[in-house]
C-alpha cells in the first residue's frame, strides 16, 4: 500500500485534464466499447416450416449463431416433409478474419492506452526527455489510426455479409421442403444485431479519436521546431538609394555642383546670383556689365 500511495502522490493527474491524456483516456474507454460489442455477440433467428402433413411439421427452428462468425460452422435441422428424418443444414460463409482483425486492434489499443496514460502520469519527465518517448508515442499512434482504418471498414463489410447471411428469407432457400408450394416457410424471428452495429460506430469513433491525437502527440516530438529551423527567409529587400534627398538634387545636384558651372574653363554662366526680379533689369551680372552703353550717351 506504500508503494500505491507513493505513486499516487506523484502522479501528474492534471495531465488528463488537457489534450494529450484527455484524448488517449477516451480512446482507452472507446477500444473497450469497441471490442467488447463484437467480440461478446450472440445472435438467434427463428423459422418455421409447416408441412402439408402436419405431424412433420417443425414451427419453431432455432438457429444461434456468435463471435467470431464462422457461420459455415453452424448447423440447424430442418424437416423435409417427405416422411424422411430432419434434414441438417449448414449456414453459408465464414467472416472470422475481420472480426478477429477488428477485436485484436481494439484490445491492443486498449492495452497501449492504458500504458500510455500510466507513462504520462507518472513518468511525464521522461516522456518529454529528448523527445524520443513523444517521438516513439507518435509513430505508434500512426500505426493504430491506420488499424483502425482498415479494420473498421473491413468489419464494417463483413457485417454486412453476416445480415445477408442471417437472413431468414435467405436461410428458408437452403431448405427443400420450402421449394414446394404444398409446404409454408416463413419467418418467426429476425436476429438482433444492433450492438454488432454499435461495434462498427465505435470503431470509426476510434479512428477520429486517433488521427485527432495525432496533432497533440506531434507538438510533443520536437519536429515542428526543426521543420521551423529549415527555414531560411529571404533577404531583405535592400532600400533604393536616395537620389532625391541626400544624395540626389538636394545637395549634389543642381543645387550645388554643376558640371558646367566648374573651374575647367567654358561657359560658365552665373545663374545664381543674376536676378529677374531686381528693379525690372539686369544689375548685379550678366549682359547689363560688359554690354555696350546706351543710344542716348553715344549722341
Amino acid at each position: 500500500m506504500d508503494v500505491v500511495n507513493q505513486l499516487v502522490a506523484t502522479g501528474q493527474f492534471t495531465i488528463v485534464k488537457q489534450p494529450l491524456g484527455f484524448i488517449k483516456l477516451l480512446e482507452w474507454i472507446f477500444a473497450i466499447f469497441a471490442f467488447s460489442t463484437c467480440g461478446g455477440y450472440s445472435g438467434m433467428f427463428k423459422m418455421s416450416v409447416d408441412c402439408k402433413n402436419r405431424s412433420e411439421s417443425d414451427l419453431e427452428i432455432e438457429v444461434e449463431f456468435e463471435y467470431p462468425f464462422r457461420l459455415h460452422q453452424v448447423y440447424f435441422d430442418a424437416p423435409t416433409c417427405t416422411g424422411g428424418n430432419p434434414q441438417r443444414l449448414f449456414l453459408e460463409g465464414d467472416y472470422s478474419s475481420s472480426a478477429e482483425f477488428f477485436v485484436t486492434i481494439g484490445v491492443f489499443s486498449f492495452l497501449y492506452s492504458m500504458a500510455a496514460l500510466s507513462v504520462y502520469v507518472f513518468i511525464l519527465d521522461k516522456y518529454k526527455e529528448k523527445n524520443k518517448g513523444a517521438q516513439l508515442d507518435f509513430i505508434v499512434t500512426a500505426v493504430f489510426t491506420f488499424m483502425w482504418l482498415v479494420s473498421s471498414s473491413a468489419w464494417a463489410k463483413g457485417l454486412s455479409n453476416v445480415k445477408t447471411a442471417t437472413d431468414p428469407d435467405r436461410v428458408k432457400t437452403l431448405i427443400s421442403a420450402c421449394d414446394r408450394e404444398e409446404n409454408r416457410c416463413r419467418e418467426v424471428a429476425d436476429p438482433v444485431v444492433s450492438g454488432l452495429n454499435t461495434s462498427v460506430a465505435f470503431g470509426f469513433c476510434n479512428l477520429v479519436l486517433w488521427a485527432g491525437n495525432l496533432w497533440f502527440v506531434f507538438k510533443e516530438t520536437g519536429w515542428m521546431a526543426a521543420f521551423a529551423g529549415t527555414y531560411v527567409p529571404s533577404q531583405e529587400k535592400q532600400p533604393a538609394p536616395d537620389s532625391f534627398g541626400q544624395d540626389g538634387y538636394g545637395q549634389e545636384g543642381y543645387g550645388q555642383q554643376d558640371p558646367y558651372a566648374s573651374s575647367q574653363g567654358g561657359y560658365q554662366p552665373d545663374y545664381g546670383q543674376q536676378s529677374y526680379n531686381e528693379g525690372g533689369d539686369y544689375n548685379q551680372g550678366g549682359y547689363s556689365q560688359g554690354g555696350p552703353t546706351s543710344f542716348a550717351n553715344q549722341m
